[in-house]
């Protein structure tokens, strides 16, 4: 099992000549183009089609509401205030209304949270939506990772199995399109459960981030990929520790129509069903704090092409990570972005 060269992450300038020759950059290389090229068939197999999309947007997915899991990187572009966008949803959501199959991306998004061993400033995002509720998109997600996983195998295991040490983890995901689920609620009662056989306090597992609302810390999501042995879907999460865009629940009820899969480093593709109509998408703006002056244009998407869609995206870096069975995402770009740093190339 070979290891990776320790360079400086925080300043590749001295090193990216050598890297070029470098093993492990170059079956990240060998990795990236495959999940491309994977990504690509995937999607025109089941009738996706992709999108064109800018990278520059008025209307961020994780504004600084109630939910937000990212900050977001505002610039000035000529004269306006503009964003980089972290996502494209709401550009895939219009898509459907063309695409009646759904529609797909596969390009950066940026993040105003500084790059550490889970988090990158810019990432690459394989992004889908399409009509359908929330199980339809995790029937996707999970067609999805097999798809990829086999590919990998058939292309690439050899340098994969140099530095990951092993491609079982590939294999398993490859051989199968079934990933066990559970609610937010029964992974609580699973980690309470962990954490009392262990003598720990639950807050190490999960945390109260308002009134009524909790969220995983990153230790209860890898206790729970430990407990499931691999990959599990945890579904309806409480509905204000998610963006307003996820629709809600009645069964059970007051909760997000969302779903996060998580595997290697934890959460590697987070998936969701949207509001329908102006009504829910309204009221969901108001729960969350978020002023609906900037989002008027998908308030009048819903009132004139009302559509039930779902969605994912899926962090690629992450992905690569648990590929090569890695424990930092920083090494699994070739080209890296540090907010507050001019890097070359």
């Amino acid at each position: 099992m070979l290891h990776k060269n320790q360079y400086d992450w925080a300043d590749r300038l001295p090193y990216f000549l050598k890297t070029i020759e470098d093993p492990w950059y170059q079956t990240v290389a060998m990795i990236q183009d495959q999940i491309s090229i994977l990504s690509h068939k995937f999607f025109e197999k089941n009738k996706i089609k992709t999108l064109h999309l800018p990278i520059t947007t008025g209307s961020i997915s994780s504004p600084m509401g109630l939910g937000s899991d990212s900050k977001p990187v505002e610039i000035e572009l000529f004269g306006v205030k503009t964003y980089l966008a972290d996502s494209m949803q709401f550009m895939l959501e219009y898509g459907c209304r063309i695409f009646k199959e759904g529609c797909y991306y596969l390009m950066p998004s940026f993040r105003g949270e500084n790059a550490d061993e889970r988090h990158l400033c810019q990432f690459y995002h394989s992004e889908a939506e399409i009509p359908g509720n929330l199980d339809n998109v995790i029937k996707l997600v999970n067609s999805y990772i097999q798809f990829l996983s086999a590919g990998l195998l058939e292309t690439c295991s050899f340098a994969i199995k140099k530095f990951a040490g092993s491609i079982t983890h590939l294999e398993k995901a490859a051989q199968n399109n079934y990933i066990q689920k559970i609610t937010f609620n029964e992974a609580i009662k699973v980690l309470e459960k962990y954490s009392s056989h262990h003598n720990l306090s639950p807050d190490h597992f999960y945390k109260v981030i308002h009134p009524d609302t909790r969220a995983l810390t990153h230790l209860g999501e890898k206790t729970l990929i430990e407990i499931y042995q691999g990959m599990i879907w945890v579904t309806h999460y409480d509905q204000l520790s998610v963006p307003f865009y996820q629709a809600i629940s009645t069964s059970p009820p007051n909760k997000a129509m969302n779903a996060d899969l998580l595997f290697g480093i934890g959460e590697v593709i987070g998936a969701g069903e949207r509001h329908t109509n102006t009504p829910e998408l309204l009221n969901a703006l108001k729960r969350h704090a978020v002023p609906p002056k900037e989002y008027q244009w998908y308030i009048e998407l819903k009132e004139k092409y009302p559509l039930k869609t779902a969605g994912f995206g899926m962090g690629v870096e992450r992905f690569i990570l648990w590929v090569l069975n890695h424990n930092d995402i920083r090494d699994c770009q070739l080209f890296p972005r540090i907010n507050g740093k001019d890097i070359v190339p």
